[in-house]
């Protein structure tokens, strides 16, 4: 699983990519200006950023040349536009850019260069002048994930969870999942388990489940439609 930071103007976009992203196990973040952006990076270097370039307060370009100064460029950028030129996709490659993606971008396209920037950031992490953090941090020896730690970290944690003969997770909601399942089909087990505790928890309210999951409503309406959760029955049993 890598940190995919998103950064467009048009909320369409960012939804796409983020499910299109989210559903190959990938943690999304999303940016909808440059100031965002610069935000996001200010907390971290994301493993990989994909920036489109025409926005209405800073273009794109602008944000990869500064983050360049800045001596921030320390992750692969992919760039995405619809409309720039020859031009602006060799000028942004020259900075530093990885790769360049024209609207409307091909899933397969999206996929490719994706993993082909996941693959240089590995590789770039190996670079002792970049002091990178760790992909995937061991836990303590009393067992304790660190806090701050990458999720790969809780793991052995998860492991005991979750074991396939039941596990009670939250307030009374017990859950089941086996990790004999394929990949896909355990991911999307597991995401039907943590929204169905959410919305326990608060009664059905998406307001809420939104704010504590990190989703806008829109995504998460997408969410719930395609993993069968149904938020008005799961109210109603716990009413």
């Amino acid at each position: 699983m890598a940190n995919i930071l998103v950064v467009d103007d048009e909320m369409g976009i960012r939804e796409l990519l983020s499910e299109i992203l989210s559903d190959e196990g990938h943690a999304i973040q999303l940016a909808e200006n440059a100031q965002q952006a610069r935000e996001a990076r200010a907390q971290g270097a994301p493993d990989l950023v994909l920036l489109d370039i025409w926005m209405p307060d800073t273009d794109g370009v602008t944000l990869l040349k500064e983050w360049q100064r800045d001596g921030l460029l320390t992750m692969p950028v992919i760039m995405m536009s619809g409309h720039a030129t020859i031009d602006t996709a060799v000028e942004a490659t020259r900075i530093g850019a990885l790769n360049f993606l024209e609207k409307p971008i091909a899933m397969q396209k999206l996929l490719k260069a994706v993993q082909a920037g996941l693959t240089r950031a590995q590789e770039t992490v190996r670079s002792p002048a970049l002091a990178p953090r760790p992909a995937v941090a061991p836990p303590p020896e009393d067992g304790a994930v660190a806090a701050g730690a990458p999720f790969s970290a809780a793991l052995p944690q998860a492991h005991a969870l979750v074991r396939g003969a039941g596990a009670t997770v939250g307030e009374g909601h017990t859950f089941s999942l086996s990790f004999d399942l394929p990949l896909r089909e355990a991911r999307d087990a597991f995401e039907r388990m943590y929204f169905e505790h959410h919305l326990g928890r608060e009664g059905g309210s998406m307001t809420r489940v939104a704010e504590k999951t990190g989703l806008e409503r829109t995504h998460l309406y997408r969410k719930l439609k395609q993993l069968g959760v149904e938020p008005g029955k799961l109210a109603k049993k716990n009413q």
